[in-house]
């Protein structure tokens, strides 16, 4: 099969370089150009220490039309600036790490519209898609723990959530929660029920449950860990544990990244996979489910690069098939 030719915008961050890191080991994949005006001529392994002797591609300011998939890994609201600023061929899908098209209002009006890649949800579409708008992080952990639920008219009260995720969801950037010496030891709350995720939950859900008008209490939380999100969501449900448990294997049963685990889970057990964990269990009423994911891979680059396998009629798998290693990239664990 002819390699697919990929190209990447902002490969310097943590987005980028966990996509740099998962597409140099593709098969079907060939990197044409990796685009950051701040770092051009650089070796790329002198911004992602772990890849020397991985690849030998400089950064380049250059852009080229003689690819077949663009990723965008630049901050939010950067993808729609970017697009905006420069004609990319109508030949070239895009697959968007940004939050800037995953609403259904910020397409209005778009030639070509992204589709939500969240393959558990809307995995024939993005097979037809053009352009791909990837998840959020928190999103995607969420939506997974919820969609069965959603799919079966289920969600009949309100959904209560916490979850903790770390450090690189925060991105590169210096700021004063991801500083090493404020986060180590340390937790914190921040954008209590309002986070930017929970619009996209609501969509998903909403797709799947046209009735759904109940709310999404979500508290996030940021954790001394690198990276990785558990999340903890429940609601009323009276079905029996067994009921839930089928119900949920039903559901994923031909996804191949979605795995349900009787025992209690950990972060330890996701992190650097595009897995996605989920444990169920009944108290009285309520239904717990427990739902964790790697932030920088299933929650990012590892599910753009599953959209893109989708987009080109490869096994969605292909690429992603690792065992979980804690605390895979030395470097990352040096939090700035």
């Amino acid at each position: 099969m002819k390699k697919i030719k990929a190209g990447v915008i902002g490969g310097a961050g943590y987005t980028g370089g966990e996509l740099l890191r998962i597409i140099v080991n593709h098969p079907n994949v060939e990197i044409s150009f990796v685009h950051s005006k701040s770092n051009a001529g650089k070796f790329i392994y002198e911004i992602h220490t772990d890849l020397i002797g991985d690849t030998d591609i400089k950064f380049t300011s250059e852009l080229s039309d003689s690819i077949d998939v663009l990723f965008l890994c630049a901050g939010h609201g950067e993808g729609k600036k970017f697009l905006a600023e420069n004609k990319i061929s109508s030949s070239i899908k895009v697959i968007d790490l940004s939050q800037d098209f995953r609403l259904v209002a910020s397409n209005k009006n778009l030639e070509q519209p992204f589709v939500y890649g969240l393959p558990e949800l809307n995995r024939d579409a993005i097979k037809k898609a053009h352009n791909i708008a990837n998840p959020g992080c928190f999103a995607t952990c969420i939506q997974l723990a919820l969609l069965p639920l959603a799919k079966n008219n289920l969600l009949k009260d309100d959904v209560h959530i916490s979850a903790t995720t770390g450090s690189t969801g925060a991105g590169q950037s210096l700021s004063t929660t991801s500083h090493f010496s404020w986060r180590q030891n340390n937790l914190s709350i921040y954008k209590a029920f309002e986070h930017q995720h929970l619009a996209e939950i609501g969509q998903s859900l909403v797709q799947l449950q046209s009735g759904f008008k109940n709310s999404l209490n979500f508290i996030p939380y940021r954790g001394a860990f690198t990276r990785g999100i558990l999340a903890a969501v429940y609601t009323n449900c009276n079905l029996s544990i067994d009921e839930v448990q089928k119900m949920y294997a039903d559901y994923y049963q031909l996804h191949p990244f979605v795995k349900i685990s009787k025992a209690a889970i950990d972060l330890k057990q996701v992190v650097n996979t595009n897995k996605c964990l989920l444990q169920l269990q009944k108290v009285g009423d309520k239904l717990l489910i427990t739902s964790c994911i790697d932030n920088l891979v299933k929650g990012a680059s590892g599910q753009a690069v599953q959209n893109m396998n989708l987009l080109f009629g490869l096994d969605e798998t292909e690429g992603l098939k690792y065992p979980p290693q804690e605390n895979h990239f030395p470097y990352l664990l040096q939090q700035k």
